[in-house]
């Protein structure tokens, strides 16, 4: 049995490559500028080891059904391709399969659109089984959408069996069905990927810590503040979606609170369709969170626009129930990077802003006290008499929450606690008899 074809094999690094941004400067484009979203394009070539030898703005007056491009700009940038010996051009839009099929034909080199190029990185970049699994849905999904006729070599006939879909099957009815196929196993190797997520979170219930989710557009500094603020090793480099797969450490903040501090996948302008259904998951993390840390790159000249994004992603989520409506509530936003401007006293902030610099450490010491201020405004105050011989509900109260105040007497220790509310409910389960007195 074949596998089904790709009309966009992997693109070999490094590559001669050409970033083209066709710009209309309708709605779409009103929140950052051209230049800004051709530094992106070009950034996101080179985060895969690209050549970029060729960048351009092209003004659009309107979309052509065949090439996207008019005659003229299609032209130009032929001259460009060759006098560059440009081997692949990264349209910065959505191109139907025929568009591309059209502007490779002019310019005699390869062309992918910006789907295609987020996807080849992901690919690149996902390391656990989930994010190697999510990956190749999304590739699948974006591949079975190129699958038309307008493909010529998907259109030869061959003889078949029973079994491979019947005498006379088209090379593209065997892509499809074999896509398909493979679609659906992977859906199922999902759902056990994260009935397996599920149980871990079940194994953090019983021995439970607040949830801190740290997101943000991507190369926002999200993995550098992780790895300073926990001492761990994950993956930084100032590149495009420098981290794909979840990750999870211990923190200890200043009140001694334990908590669970993860890593998630940078959000990005225009992220293609099939890669929000298919990274759904690896935002799970930001659903159970306690604390949400919207890490964003105050240095960066579109970092409202960027903000905007994420929060419309997030926004999207609320809507579709996979996170509760009330997130903006548990958000602290954190402007990374104030070592770029010149300190964190430098960094415009409003009330609720923490200005840090992941690289330096300078101003985590306030969003550590930040993240334990918020985590606190949920916690309920109770009043609890626990006998002298039961230590062990006593050390869980320590354990687990704020003693405030203890008065030890002849046969009870009453003390006054500080608990989150799933603590809170977890004890009066332990101890019925036991009733809140304050």
């Amino acid at each position: 049995m074949t596998e089904p074809r790709s009309p966009f094999p992997s693109v070999p690094a490094p590559t001669r490559t050409a970033v083209i941004l066709p710009w209309s400067g309708g709605p779409q484009h009103a929140a950052r500028s051209a230049e800004a979203r051709l530094a992106e394009i070009g950034e996101l070539a080179q985060s895969i080891g690209l050549e970029v030898v060729h960048r351009a703005v092209i003004h659009l007056r309107e979309q052509r059904p065949a090439t996207l491009l008019g005659q003229g700009h299609v032209a130009n940038v032929g001259e460009a391709v060759t006098g560059n010996s440009v081997e692949l051009v990264v349209v910065d839009a959505a191109l139907t399969p025929v568009q591309q099929r059209n502007l490779e034909r002019a310019w005699l080199c390869k062309v992918i659109d910006r789907t295609g190029l987020i996807l080849d990185i992901f690919g690149e970049r996902a390391r656990t089984r989930e994010g190697a699994l999510q990956v190749e849905m999304a590739h699948l999904q974006y591949q079975r959408s190129r699958l038309v006729r307008s493909w010529t070599h998907l259109g030869r006939q061959r003889g078949g069996f029973g079994f491979l879909g019947g005498p006379g099957e088209t090379q593209i009815e065997a892509d499809r069905r074999l896509i398909g196929d493979r679609i659906v196993r992977l859906t199922h190797d999902l759902e056990e990927v994260r009935r397996t997520r599920s149980l871990h979170r079940g194994a953090r219930e019983r021995v439970p810590f607040p949830i801190v989710a740290l997101v943000g557009y991507t190369n926002a500094g999200k993995s550098t503040l992780f790895n300073k603020i926990t001492g761990a090793d994950v993956f930084a480099e100032n590149q495009l979606f420098a981290t794909l797969d979840p990750t999870l450490r211990g923190l200890e903040l200043p009140s001694g609170r334990k908590v669970i501090l993860s890593d998630t996948v940078g959000f990005i302008s225009e992220l293609p369709t099939e890669l929000v259904a298919a990274f759904r998951a690896t935002l799970e993390e930001v659903a159970e969170a306690d604390v949400i840390l919207h890490v964003r790159d105050a240095a960066h000249p579109d970092t409202m626009a960027q903000r905007a994004d994420v929060i419309a992603v997030l926004d999207g989520m609320a809507k579709d129930g996979a996170i509760d409506e009330g997130w903006s509530r548990r958000t602290i936003e954190v402007m990374n990077k104030a070592d770029l401007l010149g300190g964190v006293e430098k960094v415009p902030v409003r009330p609720g802003m923490i200005p840090i610099s992941a690289l330096t450490g300078d101003g985590l010491r306030d969003l550590k006290a930040a993240v334990d201020g918020r985590i606190s405004e949920g916690m309920v105050t109770v009043g609890y008499d626990i006998p002298i011989s039961d230590g062990a509900h006593l050390a869980w109260l320590y354990q687990h929450g704020e003693v405030l105040d203890r008065m030890d007497g002849d046969e009870v220790i009453h003390v006054t606690v500080r608990l989150l509310p799933q603590d809170l409910a977890r004890f009066k389960r332990s101890v019925p008899s036991r009733t809140a007195q304050g």
